[in-house]
């Protein structure tokens, strides 16, 4: 690679999400999330746990990329997105993941936290697109975005399925170790939502584009899900998808965190029910209170490699 190609390559600097780093992954050098240049799969398959729309009946075609711009204290994926576990691909490899997923009648392929690993998603789905082979992209994050790389790279976000979890950047902070957090998702919803707007759903019940917001319940924290609802209300509008759960699990090193360390109590969830109600959201889901996901959907407990996701 010439001087000048490497000057080129946004992994040359990697400011990929808004930590910055402004390190040189191609020379070996890590950034806070640990990237370095070959993309890292920790399993790929269609996935039959996501909302209804995206999963459909076929799967969504689904690649959960190793390493994660955020340390979430709960992550239920920390294997792999916090410790590194994965295999290393070439952009090939990756492009015949896309391949395979396309062949068995994925209604999309869906990108779970991506964001350091842009470049080489769309090195791989760009040569897959020119031989006419393409599905909508779901591009599934935790919010935590920078909206520079979302426009560089937008036409891998068809579907946007963001997270907005906190409302203080002090809860973000002792949640995520990301004390900007808030602002960054904030901007990216409104980024995802002026370039794709509402959800779009064809006749068979399946998206083809728009935007889901998911607001997970954290305990002792709910009042900050409300805020972000009241926030949604007045700066997006109530036409937009939301997916409410309850369903959130102290594990990792929450189980030893005072106030992290225990379910989300009926009280606190009702207050985000009615919250959703009285503002005006009709569209999407609220998941019962202590709905139980498939034990597969618990990250830590998936096996690495190629295989089905919440079919059970």
């Amino acid at each position: 690679m010439s001087p000048e190609t490497q000057n080129l390559n946004p992994l040359s600097a990697c400011r990929l999400c808004p930590r910055a780093c402004g390190v040189n992954r191609l020379a070996g050098q890590l950034g806070y999330c640990k990237a370095g240049v070959q993309p890292r799969v920790f399993r790929y398959g269609p996935h039959f746990g996501e909302e209804p729309p995206v999963s459909g009946e076929r799967g969504s075609g689904t690649v959960f990329f190793s390493h994660c711009t955020m340390r979430c204290v709960y992550c239920q994926n920390h294997p792999w997105s916090q410790h590194g576990l994965g295999d290393d691909l070439t952009v090939s490899d990756l492009r015949e993941i896309f391949k395979g997923l396309a062949d068995q009648g994925c209604h999309n392929w869906n990108l779970v936290s991506p964001t350091p690993w842009l470049p080489q998603i769309s090195e791989a789905a760009s040569a897959l697109i020119r031989a006419g082979i393409s599905l909508p992209f779901v591009y599934n994050t935790s919010g935590f975005e920078s909206t520079q790389t979302l426009e560089e790279f937008s036409f891998l976000a068809d579907i946007a399925l963001v997270d907005l979890r906190y409302d203080a950047p002090a809860t973000a902070a002792e949640g995520s170790d990301a004390g900007s957090y808030v602002d960054a998702a904030r901007e990216a919803l409104l980024w995802f939502w002026n370039r794709l707007g509402p959800l779009d759903i064809d006749d068979n019940g399946i998206a083809r584009h728009g935007v889901i917001c998911r607001l997970l319940a954290l305990p002792g924290r709910v009042r900050e899900v409300v805020a972000n609802l009241e926030w949604l209300a007045r700066e997006v509008g109530t036409a937009l998808h939301v997916s409410v759960m309850s369903q959130y699990t102290p594990v990792y090193r929450a189980i030893e965190m005072e106030g992290w360390n225990r379910k989300v109590r009926k009280d606190e969830y009702k207050l985000l029910t009615d919250a959703v109600s009285d503002l005006g959201f009709c569209d999407g889901w609220v998941q019962e209170f202590e709905g139980e996901a498939p034990a597969d959907l618990l990250g830590q407990a998936m096996p690495k490699g190629q295989g089905a996701v919440g079919a059970n």
